[in-house]
């Protein structure tokens, strides 16, 4: 698909539920606040419902209730979900009832909700939603292109917060883990897609990446002009690894050092945003984790 179609068709994403109102429509009310008011991210890849881990402990059954844990002990105003299938949605939805979700699903008997994004229902109102297929054919449910392993999609949702009614932008994502041309393909659709939008607009940008910062993917965002949170907090030096297979810590001295790739779970920022703080969260409970990940964190302003 050529660029210009692609963009001309964006508001036409597939499956969108949600028509709200004009995205960038309504005016900035009178009555915003003087100061900068903070907004809490996380990015979670979850693990899904899986029978292959309940051999190591670590099936969806016996974590449920940690990672859900871990997430509310975050006071997280957003929370962006990878790898969520339905028995983690039904489970976290129950857990974070005062939060509404969106996300897309590939066709099929499963129709696990990809990359579902949880966003605070009292803060925040929902303008409209949507997603696309990171392919050559992205309005395509189920599409997948390059050398993907699996079809790959990302979601956003428009949020207007209802105290300033100052807008902004979510996206969330998981790119292939093993196609090297295809992660670079779908930056690329994706820092396309967000960058219609003018730059006064906030946006957001979280997912599994599936490559450190020193990367092609990574390197295309930033210059397509967004900020990694962490490193905006931190400093450019990589904090280790965020994929972990459930060892935590001791992933570091059983895996060669060529499969430690460092931080691959992002929590990006573009327009007039202000990083406050970031961290990458370590909890565990009795030496079990909630994910074979680490979740992220971001703190921000504009």
């Amino acid at each position: 698909m050529q660029r210009r179609q692609f963009l001309k068709h964006l508001g036409l994403a597939a499956s969108l539920p949600w028509l709200g109102r004009g995205a960038l429509a309504a005016a900035e009310s009178s009555a915003a606040p003087a100061t900068p008011v903070s907004h809490k991210i996380l990015t979670c890849n979850v693990r899904g419902d899986l029978a292959a881990d309940a051999r190591t402990g670590d099936s969806w059954t016996e974590r449920k209730e940690l990672c859900s844990d871990v997430m509310r002990a975050q006071q997280a105003d957003l929370i962006c979900l990878q790898e969520c299938q339905q028995n983690n949605l039904k489970h976290l939805k129950l857990r974070l009832p005062e939060f509404d979700t969106f996300a897309l699903s590939n066709p099929g008997p499963t129709a696990h909700p990809m990359n579902t994004i949880f966003f605070a229902r009292a803060r925040y109102e929902l303008l409209s939603a949507g997603g696309f297929w990171l392919s050559e054919q992205p309005h395509v449910a189920g599409s997948k292109s390059w050398d993907a392993a699996y079809s790959r999609l990302v979601n956003w949702v428009h949020l207007r917060e209802r105290s300033s009614g100052k807008e902004l932008r979510v996206w969330n994502t998981h790119l292939d883990h093993l196609g090297q041309v295809a992660r670079q393909k779908q930056a690329e659709l994706i820092v396309q897609a967000a960058a219609v939008f003018p730059p006064t607009l906030p946006q957001l940008l979280t997912g599994d990446f599936n490559c450190p910062a020193t990367s092609s993917p990574a390197k295309l965002i930033r210059a397509a002009g967004w900020t990694d949170t962490y490193s905006a907090a931190h400093g450019p030096e990589d904090p280790g690894f965020t994929y972990h297979g459930f060892l935590g810590p001791k992933f570091g001295g059983k895996t060669p050092a060529k499969e430690r790739v460092g931080k691959i779970d992002y929590i990006w920022c573009r327009g007039p945003v202000k990083t406050l703080a970031a961290e990458v969260i370590r909890d565990s409970r009795n030496g079990r984790y909630p994910s074979d990940h680490y979740f992220l964190s971001a703190v921000v302003a504009w």
